[in-house]
């Protein structure tokens, strides 16, 4: 990425797309100062392709036959067509090899919907619920090879309510999600978000512990 050029961004999802839509319509309003170059689905009839298309973003398809290393080199090849300064995984449901993570590292993002290093993996509402957890959320991090133990950036942070549903709960989360994500990406875009030393810096300083947003 050139001295004054926008940050370019390629989205990597694999259903719906609604962190993705929601990055895109960040940018769209300068709310994030980037643009969403290409959104790369893994799977054929993925929602978020239609989304992405409807908002005038190019897209690819790279579906998994079942060979990792050659999924990885196809999802490689379509992202770097578009020379993008960083990469998101919005909903993303593959995990990533430590060559592919290599690559890209200190540009590879994703959000989880936990309060890292609490429950990562999937299923992270309803395990919240059976643990008796008052609080929950989600986390941006920086994607390390370990499976969501990359440095945490920002974190929303919420109130789990008395009788509260697995559904109800999710929602919640999700809408904080579209909120935190673009904003720990605009850091990056503006120059605030580095990666060193292998960890997350903000504004010069490591970041010791995240960054938290309460939410209602």
């Amino acid at each position: 990425m050139s001295a004054g050029a926008p940050l370019t961004l390629a989205i990597l999802i694999s259903g719906r797309g609604s962190n993705m839509e929601a990055l895109a319509r960040a940018c769209a309003s300068g709310v994030l100062p980037a643009r969403v170059a290409v959104v790369i689905a893994d799977r054929g009839g993925a929602a978020g392709i239609d989304i992405a298309r409807g908002l005038g973003i190019e897209t690819a398809t790279v579906v998994h036959a079942g060979e990792r290393a050659a999924f990885e080199r196809a999802l490689t090849d379509a992202i770097e067509r578009y020379r993008v300064g960083a990469v998101a995984l919005a909903g993303f449901m593959r995990v990533l090899s430590g060559e592919f993570v290599a690559r890209y590292l200190g540009r590879l993002f994703n959000i989880h919907p936990s309060l890292l290093p609490r429950h990562r993996g999937l299923d992270t509402h309803r395990r919240a619920l059976e643990a008796g957890d008052t609080v929950h959320g989600a986390s941006v991090h920086f994607v390390t090879p370990e499976l969501d133990a990359g440095p945490v950036i920002l974190q929303s942070r919420l109130a789990v309510r008395p009788g509260e549903s697995e559904a109800a709960l999710a929602a919640r989360v999700l809408a904080s999600e579209h909120v935190i994500y673009p904003r720990a990406l605009g850091w990056f875009a503006a120059g605030r978000l580095a990666w060193r030393d292998g960890g997350a810096w903000l504004d010069g300083r490591p970041l010791t512990a995240p960054v938290v947003e309460e939410f209602p």
